[in-house]
């Protein structure tokens, strides 16, 4: 669960700075920053789905 968020936000943090029409070194950075955002929530999701159950 956690790399499934980290990779959709390097995906969708590459997909706006595509839309921003920002540069090659553009999109990895922003891929880089929304994917560690992604899959930090995505941990803190999996941690509060297992001490649910």
């Amino acid at each position: 669960m956690t790399y499934f968020g980290l990779a959709l936000g390097c995906i969708f943090g590459a997909a706006l700075a595509a839309k921003r029409k920002g540069k090659l070194l553009d999109m990895m950075q922003y891929g880089a920053a929304c994917g560690i955002i992604g899959g930090l929530l995505a941990l803190i999701a999996n941690i509060v789905i297992l001490r649910m159950g």
